[in-house]
């Protein structure tokens, strides 16, 4: 007989780190699964039938322990047996069923923390006494009953981290699951493999394999179109898609006019030798003028959302195609506020933005639970170009939630200028492989300069420079200041509507990576 697989379960309060904790978790070859919390126990008992289930984390969520029905539904979680730990919110939940004290904090903490450990027991095994934590609540434990040991606490959280006496049960008011958190994976480590006795004994299985299966069964046989915009995802989408559909698929890429300087012509170049049908459609003038006068971010993506749909439409009318294939990934869905507890971060044009009706037999999305860096391993495995697989990630809106304020020609024109710039240096300088994205934002500030003795009053242009290992979590990149120096100075030289340059060096979170 097989022995079962181990698992760990996250359950899913809304947060937007739930699977992040996923993620991290299978970093560690061991199998996650992430189940809403309302319908928690009797997933975990399906999933038991297939897996050796070993423990429980509670996620974060945007919620109050006091403004949700959570604390009453997940009281037969601690009757399963398992040990639980708790993350922010989770943390808090635990304390409050407990009959714990938790309230709106006196200081809300956002950020870096510094934690002080009282006793490294459990999940804190091996710390040091004080620890770099990431923090990111308004409610806190002030105290817990009895039965529970507080483990660590700092400066505004009295009750940063707890422990039941007894049973392997734990909170963090931090997120160990962020790389802000400097022993976070350590955390996790003591919890998956010390508390939970894990085996590492689950290897992602042939994903390329899976999805081409998949992609023909979900399709049955008719024909389909892809959305590609030449980006990682849509590129791997499309290579996925060529190989289960072969000429049953029309790859339509869409110039709405907010793509990079020589994107088009990128896209339809390196596509073109794939050897599957294209169809190149300029949408420039029907975009922009539905965009005209819009200035609200989220109206933008709505908007663009529809017209690109409207497209695919027209298209898949022209080709007699009945399915759209998406290069949807999961943080696009995450931040989108999928599920009905999920906070709505920003609306991605090809998950929330997308209209109620449409004129296709449905959506086929097959990366939609991977995160940036597993779509790159699926590229390499699929042997896409390097100039593909190495891209930074791109808005399938492109410039347009670049640009704040209403978009205009005179905008895109100094956007994709700036844009350009910006790349240019950093690859020059041999930056980009160590940077998640680099990019330039047009702010809809305009402040007073001086340009050749004269006063000029013109835009003011912001660059954004991250690290991230999968867009959850990112940090500014500290950029030399003699190529921000540089950078600065051709823009403002080489665009006359320029007169200022500002850098961005806030993290994400409390940021998202693009501005709008």
């Amino acid at each position: 007989m097989v022995a079962k697989t181990d698992a760990i379960v996250v359950v899913d309060f809304g947060g937007q780190y739930a699977h992040l904790i996923g993620r991290r978790i299978r970093d560690f070859n061991v199998y996650s699964e992430i189940v809403p919390y309302d319908g928690a126990v009797e997933e975990i008992e399906e999933l038991r039938k297939k897996y050796h289930v070993k423990g429980i984390i509670f996620s974060g969520g945007p919620s109050s322990v006091y403004r949700d029905d959570a604390p009453e539904k997940i009281n037969r979680l601690f009757e399963l047996g398992l040990p639980i730990l708790g993350i922010c919110y989770g943390h808090q939940l635990i304390a409050h069923v407990a009959g714990g004290r938790v309230k709106a904090a006196d200081r809300k903490e956002y950020g870096i923390t510094l934690a002080t450990i009282d006793r490294p027991l459990g999940v804190l095994k091996g710390l040091k006494r004080k620890e770099k934590v990431w923090m990111s609540h308004s409610d806190t434990v002030y105290s817990v009953p009895s039965e529970y040991l507080v483990l660590a606490h700092t400066e505004n959280c009295p009750v940063a981290a707890l422990k039941h006496r007894d049973r392997p049960i734990f909170g963090l008011q931090w997120h160990p699951e962020v790389t802000h958190t400097e022993n976070g994976e350590r955390m996790l480590h003591n919890f998956i493999f010390e508390v939970c006795g894990c085996r590492r004994n689950w290897v992602m299985g042939d994903f390329v394999k899976r999805a081409i299966r998949e992609i023909r069964q979900e399709t049955g046989g008719k024909k389909c179109i892809i959305a590609l915009s030449g980006g990682i995802d849509s590129s791997v989408a499309t290579a996925l898609a060529a190989r289960a559909l072969g000429k049953r698929l029309t790859a339509v890429f869409v110039d709405h006019g907010f793509m990079r300087e020589g994107e088009p012509e990128f896209v339809k170049k390196t596509f073109a030798k794939m050897g599957i049908n294209f169809v190149a459609v300029d949408a420039r003038k029907r975009f922009l003028q539905k965009l005209k006068g819009v200035t609200d971010p989220e109206e933008k993506r709505r908007i663009i959302g529809e017209e690109f749909i409207k497209v695919f439409e027209e298209v898949a009318k022209r080709v007699g195609a009945d399915y759209l294939i998406q290069g949807t990934i999961y943080p696009d869905r995450i931040e989108s506020g999928f599920r009905r507890r999920s906070e709505k971060i920003k609306t991605h044009h090809n998950v929330a933005g997308l209209p109620t009706k449409m004129e296709f037999r449905g959506i086929i999305e097959p990366l939609r639970d991977l995160y940036k860096d597993e779509v790159r391993r699926v590229a390499e495995r699929l042997k896409l170009p390097p100039e593909i697989i190495r891209r930074q990630p791109f808005p399938g809106p492109g410039l347009a939630v670049r640009i704040t304020g209403e978009i205009t020609p005179e905008k895109i024109k100094i956007i994709k200028a700036a844009d350009r710039i910006v790349r240019e240096e950093i690859e020059r300088a041999g930056l980009k492989d160590g940077l998640w994205q680099y990019f330039a934002v047009l702010t809809n500030t305009k402040s007073t300069g001086v340009k050749g003795d004269a006063r000029a009053y013109g835009y003011t242009v912001a660059i954004r420079a991250v690290e991230s290992r999968e867009a959850m979590t990112a940090s500014f990149a500290k950029i030399p200041y003699e190529i921000l120096e540089r950078i600065s100075t051709r823009i403002t030289n080489e665009n006359p509507d320029v007169t200022r340059v500002v850098y961005d060096i806030t993290h994400k979170p409390p940021a998202t990576i693009e501005w709008e």
